[in-house]
């Protein structure tokens, strides 16, 4: 239970923290946006680090060199546990924001941050609402920032990688971004496993190569889903 301890100790220092640090991240988004957005990236890049390290989690990465460093992309991974977005926003190089399911929202510190990483809330269950956050994420790949999906919709439980909603792809289909293939393995391990402890773990993370999605034909477009599956189920079985 001390990891347990630790982190809760670290997450109310972060809560004090983000009193003072929310409202300056606010005046310097006045005057400079992208300083704004990057410096917001960076603190949470660090306290994700610091959680991780509490946590006694080690994580072997291959295929950074698959993420570009001067666009945009889509990002489509499989979901196995919380620590899913914790471990794999450290590694992210630009401006990222994560799709989140609605009820986040309620946590207003922690939404605070996340209107300032762009992050996008979804409602599965409201189309309307749904189609108006896709094309908030639309905008944001346009206006260079990359967008993080897992397109199972909810974390899967059993083994392997459940199939993909198609309306995920979206982001990638109208902005023309390419797709980045991620995979993560064992992160359930650390906490969901033992809730409400948390377990030094050892975890996996690949990203695969971009998937261009110029390169189908427009007829095949609606095939992307499938195709994008197929290759994260391979990855999944090689890790």
């Amino acid at each position: 239970m001390i990891r347990s301890f630790l982190v809760i100790v670290f997450l109310i220092l972060f809560f004090i923290f983000s009193l003072i640090a929310l409202p300056v991240e606010w005046v310097i988004g006045k005057f400079n946006p992208d300083v704004k957005a990057v410096s917001s990236l960076r603190i949470v890049q660090g306290a994700f680090h610091i959680i991780l390290f509490l946590a006694g989690v080690h994580t072997t990465v291959t295929g950074l060199e698959n993420i570009p460093d001067d666009e945009p992309v889509l990002f489509i991974g499989n979901h196995r546990g919380f620590f899913d977005v914790i471990i794999s926003y450290t590694y992210m190089k630009r401006p990222t924001g994560f799709v989140a399911k609605k009820e986040m929202k309620k946590a207003l510190i922690i939404r605070r941050w996340m209107d300032n990483l762009f992050c996008l809330f979804l409602d599965r269950e409201n189309m309307k609402e749904g189609l108006k956050t896709i094309l908030k994420g639309i905008d944001y790949i346009k206006d260079g920032k990359s967008i993080v999906i897992f397109p199972e919709g909810t974390r899967n439980k059993g083994e392997g990688v459940q199939d993909f909603h198609a309306g995920s792809f979206k982001f990638a289909e109208k902005t023309g971004c390419k797709i980045i293939p991620m995979v993560q393995t064992n992160t359930d391990c650390i906490f969901e496993r033992q809730f409400p402890r948390l377990k030094a773990t050892h975890t996996t993370l690949a990203f695969g190569k971009p998937i261009d999605v110029n390169s189908f034909p427009k007829e095949e477009r609606k095939k992307i889903a499938a195709y994008t599956h197929d290759v994260i189920v391979e990855m999944y079985e090689k890790e």
